[in-house]
């Protein structure tokens, strides 16, 4: 991988990051402080709202510092290290963890009837792309496996 894409994607992560913890910071709140005025039946759902929105963009932000971290390992010539691995294995537990959140939302809202039809419906949607991310990482996990034995076994050879 060239180094310039490298930094180019370096700095769009960095952005990202950024913007995900202005979402932390301000959006959020901001969001359920008005939905709480909007909606008084509903207040007592505010701190929980808040609070499961922060950790699942902290999710997000952790599968970003990995996917840094792997880059800089590109970078290094060293991706087909252990040192990789737990990259990987760190970002397939946040998506874990972030699909586990919003399967627990989704069986809030189902059973205190707080979500309206579109909110189950982007529930459901998450946990389908967040299962499906679960996945690719497992087998992308697997590629880095079998790439890095083919590796040591090629500096074996020569």
């Amino acid at each position: 991988m060239r180094p310039t894409t490298i930094v180019v994607l370096k700095a769009l992560i960095a952005v990202l990051i950024a913007l995900l913890l202005l979402c932390q910071v301000a959006v959020l709140p901001g969001m359920a402080r008005s939905l709480a005025g909007m909606y008084p039946y509903l207040s007592y759902l505010e701190v929980p709202g808040i609070v499961i929105g922060v950790i699942f963009t902290l999710c997000a932000q952790v599968v970003l510092v990995c996917v840094w971290q792997l880059l800089t390992l590109v970078r290094a010539d060293s991706i087909f290290t252990p040192r990789a691995f737990v990259w990987v294995d760190v970002s397939l537990g946040a998506v874990v963890f972030a699909t586990v959140l919003v399967v627990t939302t989704l069986a809030f809202l189902i059973t205190a009837p707080a979500g309206s039809p579109s909110i189950v419906l982007l529930c459901l949607l998450g946990i389908v792309v967040g299962a499906g991310l679960s996945l690719l990482l497992v087998v992308l996990r697997g590629l880095l496996r079998k790439a890095s034995q083919l590796e040591h076994d090629l500096s074996e050879v020569v």
